[in-house]
């Protein structure tokens, strides 16, 4: 990575100053190596001297390996402030803070001189990549490989391939096609080449040989000369790929009709997938007895590989207490310890804490900090608000209130006891759709209508009622792509697993449908059980979300953002660096599914 030394700054400012080249209204002093006096004397200053003062005070303490104090000190200087020639220098420090330190939001924040200020070529590009580097660590993927794409078309530097491809991979169909529009040749090799890695699917051997007709063609793209590392390892797959799947579901008792909608999807999944599985083959074992030693001398002796299921709770910590599990096993829930111990034992469910943890995160960077919860009075709503309040916690937010309310009664005493505890800033709300729509009006009827909710999943019953849902406007929910299609990828062709939902949705109740498309991930995650155990960084956009397999091996669902508008959830319109000038500025040179509850 190009660099700039943490010196330079101040050898820079002591040069402009001794040449009678400070800004009007900056008066010459006498070089200050204390920190703590610089920001003594920034106190008592105006505020563009203070803002200069406190730029010298961080440059010091970076210097004397005070860095996290350093990035506190920068991260807080307002650099409109600050003489235009040293805005720069206040940009090349905090965004080398923030990358050292791994905090992105505060290179991003310095990268937002680049659309303000004519920069010189390197340090242009400098701040661009770091810039990338950020924006994929808050998984603003789209706009990270463009800005890592134009940093490595100006640079043609190798060493950019795993970070832009660790993007790009991670992109749907929609947002590889946006930044198809006006793209230079290198861009459009990319495109290319994360394009045909998707439609080969799973099968290895199909990925290598287009992955070797792509590099003939683009014999001199960056990628070619250095294949990604991710992609080259799995050349290891090759003769390991999944051909026979035993799936563990039961046919009878508590779970069966959830293991119903979940096979269905399965089945029809498996049926649209016909052409490119490989001829995969697909066996159902009865898992209602409980004796996993037998499902797994059944599922050997059929030749199967890998395994899907269990879903019963108890079986799958069962599983998760061994050492290791029979063959490499995808469970269809989470067992009841905190991690799971077993090699080859992969975990995924709806698990709606997955959600809560996931609602917490998204509200801490929209800037929230104090949090009522509104969540039933039973042992659901006390697991997802406790994932929610733990969360929250470790993000330094604050719970003004939590309030355990019934789901038969009104939600008028309920909402008004949540605000009660002192004022929050915003409220999480666990409900579904019938209780749901109750807390705006009565928010609304308690002078508190601009409080911001977010939502799980569970307050949208998966099909567009305008006329139920207008009480819900302005509420921030997650949801699966495949029930809010428009929202999380632009409209229904843009899904994954297209065929697949068109034939799952004609028929389906909103009910069942989430497990039916957790069916089809499961389907999908199943045949790329050996890509995880060899790359553990991988991960899957699917029905259900981006799922990206945790270090024990458990599978957590990212989940995109909608907001009810008139009654229909809409996209909400995130950071995107790619809808304003920092790409075009030319100025440079250069449920969790319990055995009796379905989340």
């Amino acid at each position: 990575m190009l660099k700039m030394s943490r010196g330079l700054l101040a050898t820079v400012l002591l040069a402009l100053l001794v040449a009678g080249c400070a800004p009007p209204g900056i008066v010459e002093r006498a070089p200050v190596d204390d920190p703590d006096q610089l920001l003594q004397q920034a106190q008592q200053q105006e505020p563009e001297q203070a803002a200069l003062s406190r730029l010298e005070a961080a440059d010091i303490l970076a210097r004397q390996g005070q860095r996290t104090q350093a990035l506190e000190i920068a991260s807080e200087i307002d650099d409109t402030l600050l003489p235009a020639e040293y805005r720069l220098h206040w940009a090349m420090l905090l965004s080398e803070l923030g990358e050292e330190l791994e905090e992105p939001w505060a290179v991003i924040q310095a990268g937002q001189l680049l659309d303000e200020v004519e920069l010189p070529r390197d340090a242009g590009l400098i701040l661009r990549e770091r810039m990338g580097r950020a924006l994929a660590a808050v998984d603003e993927h789209r706009a990270a490989s463009a800005m890592l794409m134009y940093v490595q078309a100006r640079t043609e530097r190798d060493a950019l391939n795993d970070t832009i491809w660790h993007s790009l991979s991670r992109l749907d169909g929609s947002e590889l096609a946006s930044l198809r529009e006006g793209a230079d040749e290198l861009t459009v090799g990319w495109l290319e080449l994360a394009l045909l890695v998707r439609e080969s699917d799973a099968d290895i051997e199909r990925l290598l040989s287009n992955l070797e007709t792509w590099r003939e063609r683009n014999a001199r793209h960056p990628a070619a000369r250095n294949v990604p590392s991710e992609l080259m390892a799995l050349r290891d797959l090759r003769g390991r790929e999944v051909r026979h799947i035993a799936v563990f579901l039961p046919e009878s008792g508590s779970l069966s009709s959830v293991a119903e909608s979940i096979r269905a999807g399965m089945q029809m999944h498996h049926m649209q997938s016909a052409e490119r599985n490989g001829g995969l083959r697909l066996s159902f074992l009865d898992a209602s007895h409980g004796d996993l030693e037998a499902l797994y001398a059944e599922a050997r002796d059929i030749g199967a590989q890998v395994v899907i299921g269990p879903l019963d709770k108890d079986q799958v910590t069962e599983l998760e207490n061994r050492d290791r599990v029979p063959l490499p096993t995808l469970a269809l829930n989470y067992g009841y310890g905190t991690s799971n111990q077993a090699l080859g034992l992969f975990q995924y469910g709806l698990s709606a804490e997955d959600e809560a943890r996931q609602v917490a995160r998204r509200a801490r960077e929209d800037g929230h900090r104090r949090s009522a919860l509104l969540v039933p009075d039973n042992e659901w709503g006390t697991r997802v608000g406790r994932a929610f309040a733990e969360e929250w916690r470790r993000l330094d937010g604050t719970i003004t209130n939590a309030v355990a309310y019934d789901p038969r009664g009104s939600a008028t005493e309920s909402t008004r006891r949540a605000l009660s505890g002192g004022r929050p800033d915003m409220l999480f709300l666990l409900a579904l759709p019938s209780y749901a729509r109750q807390v705006p009006p009565n928010l609304d009827y308690i002078d508190a209508a601009d409080l911001p909710i977010y939502a799980t999943s569970h307050l949208y019953e998966g099909r567009p009622q305008p006329l139920l849902d207008h009480d819900l406007d302005d509420v921030n929910f997650i949801d699966i792509p495949w029930q809010i299609p428009d929202a999380a990828v632009g409209g229904v062709e843009a899904l994954p697993y297209l065929a697949s939902f068109q034939e799952l949705r004609e028929d389906a109740d909103p009910a069942t449908f989430r497990l039916m498309a957790m069916g089809v991930d499961a389907y999908e995650l199943a045949r790329r059980l050996p890509q995880f155990q060899l790359l553990p960084e991988s991960e899957l956009f699917g029905a259900t979300g981006l799922l990206v397999p945790a270090r024990d091996g458990r599978i957590e669902r990212r989940l995109p953002w909608a907001r009810f508008e008139r009654g229909v959830p809409r996209p909400i319109l995130t950071f995107d660096l790619l809808d304003n000038d920092l790409l075009d500025n030319d100025q440079i040179d250069g449920v969790q599914l319990d055995n009796d509850q379905l989340d």
